[in-house]
């Protein structure tokens, strides 16, 4: 039997009770002296993993059973730190004193001893081994020292300030924005050494900070040559040999004013009791094979990065904007999904087909939104009329009936950062109108379908997973809208149908705000698997991504997917090594999306910052939308911008922060912030490069 990664950890944990040399272990698993070097690369590999853990005298053994516990390493201003364990851990974070570092750097990937618990769930521990270093490059701020220079990082989690030797400063002047390369990491008697490879511009320009934050994620913004000339080449590849033609049906796109990639086009068709809706995805796949120079480079990225006012593609725009763009008028390759629904919303049949279309007109949402509410009766738009009101019939349609089996209907709005040259002209609530509605039912049905029509066949495939809300964090929950009056299932096992029926309970409310931030929050993170739990929140007990391989990783392997197994069958070994290499593409994707939102978040601060700088000392009112020890922030009114108020800023009183009932209550006077009060408040403070807005606290309205 061959020893995988996860037979070796069985073994070991079920009848290894020591820590063993690779000799050793070689000699209790039978290992061959033909399979010995691949046995001991592979242990080797584990250590280097975290898996295993290498100790003195050569020995390897299981971390949980020395104590140890591996995982990365997120740093504090402070200069202490945590150390998220690894996913084969069970157990929670590990709280890392300054003095145990023991030159461990943000980001590290780190071999801790767990050396106390001075609360039950907390432990604490140290630092005894760096298994990899994660900081190749640093982006911060240059200051000069004499002939040499330090540089401050811009992200503040890295508490190591970077010393510049003269020779390597790349005559860069105090006060710039600086990209840094780690050329010797921190000892115990030296702080790390760097060598500045590019000067991004001066600290107070708008889109020198947002290029910090790019670099600081380390995100590819262009593509190198190889990647080109291949999509170059693929992208003439386009002929529709061996695909059902739809170039009949009407057919169009709806997007965003600015968007530039059209990958979903739809069509719909009234076929007597019930519609048949035709939802059309450029075939990504077929430019994008299996190991190519491309496939690699969009495994890497796993992503396109959206942010307020650009986007960082996955792939090359020949391919995003070209090639693979749904453009009005032109014959575009794709995969199209046939669903038949009743007029209930019922779907009575699925078909997919390799297929090819020619999209008829591209339209925006605000433009649908439009005609869908007041008609027109212009020759142009005729054609299309009767079916975008079967399409809204369609949607709403949907829409009631999701939420009435299990969707959770939030409502937390987001910003809309309005741009021109470079600043900050206004800031806004993201609109979200019938046209919205209309594709958001349309593609959540379309992913609904593939996922049920691969779980039927037995295929494995990458699902969008989303599972319960944890227990504890849901007790908590009930306990605070206790507070309002309100309350869910007293069972413990609460369905989303309850959720739903609560935000519903309380829509239009002076509450509704509040209870609909906290429950997001005590919601876990989506996330992609090759497991398929379903998706609480949407209500689904299948559930994939599929419509946007231009922009998701796992869309395009869902796609090669239901393209190799339109007409075969999938064998029992062909589903293991699908199952395997899944494994790691819904990992990898998972991160790359987490990182994504990230940066599309601290670019959102960032843009709030800008947008306040001029509007210190003005006074505005807002909701508390979250409480901390350390203060609570405010989110304002009109302008949808967050600050902080801190608890050193209110000196009326000594207040105590009650972490149940997210709340401060004053000591003396008895005055209360709590989250969803309104208050009035004075911007005292705009921090550019911390992205923080703070704000005085004048009176509760």
């Amino acid at each position: 039997m061959k020893l995988t990664d996860a037979r070796i950890l069985v073994l070991m944990k079920k009848k290894i009770s020591r820590p063993m040399k690779i000799s050793e272990l070689s000699k209790h698993f039978g290992i061959t002296d033909a399979e010995h070097r691949e046995f001991r690369n592979r242990i080797k590999d584990m250590a280097a993993q975290g898996s295993l853990v290498k100790i003195r005298g050569g020995r390897y053994g299981l971390p949980d059973e020395m104590n140890l516990i591996t995982g990365r390493l997120h740093g504090h201003p402070n200069g202490f730190g945590f150390v998220v364990p690894d996913k084969h851990h069970d157990t929670n974070d590990v709280f890392v004193h300054r003095k145990s570092m023991n030159e461990a750097m943000h980001q590290d990937h780190v071999v801790v001893r767990v050396e106390s618990e001075k609360e039950p769930g907390r432990p604490e521990g140290r630092v005894i081994k760096i298994l990899q270093r994660n900081t190749p490059n640093l982006v911060g701020v240059y200051e000069t020292f004499g002939r040499d220079g330090w540089v401050i990082p811009t992200e503040d989690k890295h508490f190591h300030d970077v010393f510049i030797p003269g020779k390597n400063r790349k005559d860069a002047k105090n006060g710039q924005i600086v990209d840094v390369k780690i050329e010797t990491y921190p000892t115990r008697h030296q702080p790390p050494v760097g060598k500045v490879i590019e000067i991004l511009g001066k600290s107070n320009d708008p889109e020198v900070e947002v290029q910090s934050i790019l670099r600081k994620f380390g995100i590819r913004q262009g593509f190198p040559p190889k990647i080109i000339k291949e999509a170059k080449t693929v992208a003439k590849e386009n002929q529709p040999n061996d695909r059902k033609d739809l170039t009949d049906l009407l057919t169009f796109t709806i997007d965003g004013e600015s968007a530039k990639d059209f990958d979903d086009a739809v069509s719909l068709e009234s076929m007597g009791e019930g519609y048949r809706l035709g939802v059309h995805i450029a075939d990504v796949s077929h430019f994008v094979t299996e190991n190519s120079h491309l496939d690699e480079e969009a495994f890497e990225r796993g992503t396109s990065v959206y942010y307020a006012d650009g986007v960082i593609p996955m792939l090359p725009e020949i391919l995003s904007n070209e090639a693979c763009s749904l453009k009005p008028n032109e014959v575009r390759l794709t995969l199209s999904v046939i669903i038949d629904f009743d007029r209930q919303g019922n779907a009575l049949a699925t078909q997919i087909h390799k297929s090819y279309i020619k999209s008829r007109r591209r339209f925006t949402y605000t433009e649908v939104a439009k005609l869908i509410e007041q008609g027109s009766k212009k020759v142009k738009d005729s054609p299309f009329m009767q079916t975008l009101a079967d399409m809204h019939h369609l949607s709403q349609t949907l829409r009631k009936k999701r939420f009435k089996h299990g969707s959770v209907d939030f409502h937390v709005p987001e910003p809309s950062i309005q741009i021109e040259e470079g600043k900050v002209k206004q800031i806004g609530v993201v609109e979200h109108n019938a046209a919205h509605q209309l594709i958001e039912e349309f593609m959540l049905a379309t992913n609904q379908a593939v996922a049920l029509n691969l779980y039927e066949k037995e295929i494995p495939c990458i699902h969008r997973i989303h599972e319960p809300p944890d227990p504890n964090k849901l007790l908590e929950f009930k306990e605070f809208i206790s507070s309002f009056g309100l309350r869910l299932s007293s069972s413990e096992k609460i369905r989303s149908q309850d959720l739903n029926a609560l935000l519903k309970k309380i829509q239009g409310t002076p509450e509704e705000r509040v209870v609909n931030t906290l429950l997001l929050r005590t919601m876990k993170k989506a996330h992609y698997s090759p497991s398929d739990p379903g998706h609480y929140c949407l209500g689904f007990a299948h559930y994939a991504h599929f419509t946007s391989p231009i922009r998701r990783y796992p869309d395009l392997i869902v796609h090669r997917i239901v393209k190799k197994y339109l007409k075969h069958k999938c064998s029992k070994k062909e589903k293991k090594v699908l199952q395997t290499s899944l494994s790691e593409i819904s990992d990898q994707s998972t991160q790359m999306e987490i990182q994504a939102m990230s940066i599309e978040r601290e670019i959102i601060s960032l843009r709030r910052a800008q947008f306040m700088v001029d509007k210190i000392g003005k006074t505005f009112y807002g909701i508390i939308t979250g409480v901390t020890g350390f203060g609570f922030f405010v989110e304002l009114e009109n302008v949808f911008v967050e600050g902080l108020v801190k608890i050193s800023s209110i000196m009326d009183d000594y207040y105590l922060f009650i972490e149940t009932e997210h709340k401060l209550i004053g000591q003396k006077r008895h005055r209360v912030f709590q989250i969803g009060n309104r208050v009035k408040v004075r911007v005292s403070n705009v921090d550019l490069s911390r992205r923080q807005i703070d704000l005085q606290v004048l009176e509760h309205v």
